[in-house]
């Protein structure tokens, strides 16, 4: 192994590399797993679709920014009421991605503000893959600009 390295110290740095990965290039075929060697529980992703309607976020929502607020912004604003909540889009991709229903909605907040919040629910989207997740915007709060600009990411 040592004359190796000197060999190749020797040849150079480029045609040392090239004889190294042409070493490599001649190992051992990959092969297909045999039939014990496959996961048999794995067998993909399987949505069924069934995601909630746009008002079963809410408690979600306020709950989550008002824990926002408090403890990253040290903010007392908090959610005080939702006004003119519609679907937006479902599913606005190809049937195989992941399920979600993106929907809109005015709030109140407790500095007599109004201002819209963006919000999707997505099918397996919670805590480990279990339950329905909620991502959510309100539109000039996005005070760590993760879905600037003004809450287009948060958008289908």
């Amino acid at each position: 192994m040592r004359d190796l390295f000197r060999s190749l110290k020797r040849l150079g740095l480029g045609a040392g590399l090239g004889v190294l990965f042409g070493l490599l290039a001649f190992g051992q075929a990959a092969q297909a797993a045999n039939p014990m060697e496959l996961n048999f529980w794995l067998s993909g992703p399987n949505y069924e679709g069934r995601v909630k309607g746009c008002e079963a976020a809410l408690g979600t929502i306020s709950y989550q920014f008002q824990e926002k607020e408090s403890r990253f912004w040290n903010s007392a604003l908090q959610i005080t009421g939702f006004g003119q909540i519609h679907e937006t889009a479902f599913r606005p991709w190809q049937s195989d991605n992941i399920p979600r229903r993106y929907c809109s909605a005015d709030v109140m907040l407790n500095d007599g503000k109004l201002r819209t919040v963006h919000y999707s629910i997505i099918e397996d989207g919670g805590f480990a893959g279990f339950g329905q997740g909620v991502e959510w915007c309100v539109t000039g709060l996005d005070r760590n600009w993760a879905y600037n600009p003004a809450c287009r990411a948060a958008r289908p």
